[in-house]
């Protein structure tokens, strides 16, 4: 199948064209400039040149392919959902797979699914109008599917390194929010990977929980990058509005408690997470 993918030189879009060329698939990867097209085509796919706001490019790329996976992230909701058009009126009756986030469900008062009612923190609060419109396609013969990732390890650990470890390498202690009893629904970047590529036969509207089904608590993840990091565990507990000061408005997304299951994606999918350890991971730091 020929695929055209955005986001495609970010480690979780370096992952899923990895995964896609395993599986045989071509890809053309969307790329803003020339480190970014070298990054896509080392990971095995053709660069496109341009930017997640050229919309004619994307139009023309999705037109020439048979299904799409956005993966980049837009400055705003706006932007979002102007790509999302341009690629699914491009694209037509072939498979459209759109990045939402775990976030959006808000505190899940134990085990959820996609099923659960929206209650976002105010920095995903823009996705609900973008994800409603690229769903109702479905209803005029597109084939959109909507993939909302956990929290990331392995890899990069892009966000969990950027707002904890890094922070804490500098201070001597990994912080967590409160009491850090509040649960985080964390997936890895491989399995993400392969639930992306296994979107790609999903039912038209499907939408899937892009997470492993393990749901440590803040504090034992902080604990677990403590020990990686060569800080013999040692963390330090911050208030909430401490972490807002330091990490901005994404502190409200650290502080959700989440339960979150993918049972529907293994189920109708036919895919496993494999990294059933998250903990024993991180620790490891891998």
């Amino acid at each position: 199948m020929k695929i055209f993918l955005t986001g495609g030189s970010g480690y979780i879009g370096r992952a899923t064209i990895g995964e896609l060329v395993r599986l045989g698939h071509t890809v053309e990867a969307l790329a803003r400039s020339e480190r970014a097209e070298a990054a896509v085509a080392a990971a095995g796919a053709t660069p496109v040149r341009g930017g997640l706001t050229d919309l004619g490019v994307l139009n023309h790329a999705a037109a020439h392919a048979e299904a799409v996976i956005h993966l980049a992230q837009a400055t705003t909701g706006e932007e979002d959902l102007a790509a999302a058009t341009a690629m699914q009126d491009g694209v037509g009756g072939g498979t459209y797979v759109h990045t939402g986030g775990s976030w959006v469900y808000g505190d899940t008062d134990g085990l959820q699914d996609e099923s659960a009612p929206w209650n976002p923190p105010a920095i995903v609060a823009w996705r609900r109008a973008a994800e409603d419109a690229v769903l109702a396609r479905a209803g005029s013969g597109g084939r959109p599917v909507i993939v909302q990732p956990g929290l990331l390890f392995g890899g990069d650990n892009r966000l969990i390194d950027l707002f904890f470890v890094r922070p804490g390498r500098e201070s001597g202690a990994i912080p967590y929010i409160g009491d850090g009893g509040n649960h985080w629904a964390l997936i890895h970047l491989d399995d993400l990977a392969r639930l992306y590529a296994a979107a790609l036969s999903a039912p038209a509207g499907s939408v899937y929980l892009g997470v492993g089904g393990v749901n440590p608590t803040a504090r034992e993840v902080a604990e677990a990058c403590a020990h990686a990091a060569g800080l013999a565990g040692k963390t330090v507990s911050v208030t909430l509005e401490q972490a807002r000061e330091q990490m901005g408005p994404i502190a409200d997304a650290f502080a959700l408690d989440q339960q979150l299951t993918s049972a529907k994606a293994q189920r109708e999918l036919g895919w496993t997470p494999g990294h059933p350890d998250p903990v024993s991971e991180l620790a490891a730091g891998s």
